[in-house]
């Protein structure tokens, strides 16, 4: 601080230019807000959808159709409005110490092409064949494109957990899964 008996300090070289904050370099800064403008558009199409359902008017209890969607779509909004304020307070997501991945390797296209093929074929061949025949080809599919070659062990795992995939959803839970020509045989 200077009184009127003192005179300022001079200054010495150049004055160093004020960086001016871009738009751009302060969304880089705050990246998260992007994860929490998508979970906030996903709570609202949740809580839109779940609200505009249609309910039979003879459903009764406090528990219906509606209840488990209005929670989440509520739970996204939340998360959404935690994030942001977070974010913008400068909290910052931090890498996690135990990721082991790369970022001067290139990605693995091969294995993504392959992952997303096997998926699209199960979903072509769940009509024709039905959920167990093709769950078990998504499944062995899945973990022969992921590295594994047991393949005395993996189509018979695979078929199990189709199996028990069905007969979860289909036979406990009540959603009916195409069964394919294999269910006459079971």
């Amino acid at each position: 601080m200077t009184t009127p008996s003192t005179p300022a300090p001079e200054q010495t070289g150049p004055v160093p230019p004020a960086t001016p904050r871009t738009a751009r370099s302060w969304l880089r800064d705050h990246s998260e807000l992007g994860v929490g403008a998508l979970l906030l558009a996903l709570g609202v199409l949740v809580l839109t959808d779940a609200l505009t359902m249609d309910v039979d008017i003879t459903q009764r209890g406090p528990v219906g159709p509606k209840t488990v969607p209005v929670v989440v779509g509520i739970g996204l909004l939340l998360v959404a409005t935690l994030l942001a304020v977070d974010v913008l307070r400068g909290g910052r997501g931090q890498a996690e110490a135990g990721e082991d991945v790369d970022l001067g390797e290139p990605a693995d296209w091969r294995t993504v092409l392959l992952l997303s093929g096997v998926f699209l074929g199960s979903a072509v061949l769940i009509e024709p064949l039905g959920f167990p025949a093709a769950g078990a080809l998504l499944f062995w599919g899945a973990a022969y494109t992921l590295g594994s070659r047991r393949v005395d062990r993996d189509p018979l795992i695979a078929a199990v957990l189709s199996l028990a995939a069905y007969a979860l959803f289909d036979k406990l839970l009540g959603v009916p899964l195409p069964g394919g020509p294999l269910m006459g045989v079971l």
